[in-house]
């Protein structure tokens, strides 16, 4: 698959928790986490599980960026 999206980062799933319309989907990154909010439905047509290998795009109009 390719993508117009240039932030593509492998990553694992660590959780998925289902709501009744949306799921918390919660993957490591390169030792960190990115939680991304999906609907109940792609989250169980993706089948998705703990210990998945998955593709994380961000296409998003606003990048924040800080100093810690």
């Amino acid at each position: 698959m390719e993508l117009s999206a240039r932030n593509q980062l492998r990553g694992t799933v660590r959780g998925v928790r289902l709501g009744d319309i949306m799921a918390e989907v919660v993957v490591e990154v390169g030792g960190q986490e990115v939680v991304a909010a999906i609907t109940r439905s792609a989250a169980e047509r993706l089948q998705l599980q703990a210990g998945d290998a998955v593709l994380v795009v961000i296409k998003a109009t606003e990048v924040m960026i800080a100093r810690p």
